[in-house]
């Protein structure tokens, strides 16, 4: 399941210059992930071609809820319907 279907990616902005931003939240602010998850889609990031900087902001408003979630991720996950 990647982030993007679970609703964690609140605003992504590419600038020109190939420095890249990203707000994300988790699932809860105690969340195991919380100390790696944003450095690994930093990371991630910049591997991309023509990006030269990447900023990842964990922001915590407006809260996560399972309706961020894709159809897709409710569907695997056995929570929709």
């Amino acid at each position: 399941m990647n982030i993007v279907d679970l609703g964690l990616i609140y605003y992504l902005e590419v600038l020109p210059n190939g420095v890249v931003t990203v707000d994300m939240t988790l699932t809860a602010p105690n969340c195991p992930a919380a100390g790696s998850l944003p450095e690994e889609v930093r990371s991630k990031i910049k591997t991309i071609a023509g990006v030269v900087d990447a900023r990842v902001r964990l922001v915590w408003d407006p809260p996560w809820t399972r309706e961020r979630m894709s159809e897709a991720a409710s569907l695997e996950l056995g929570l929709f319907g």
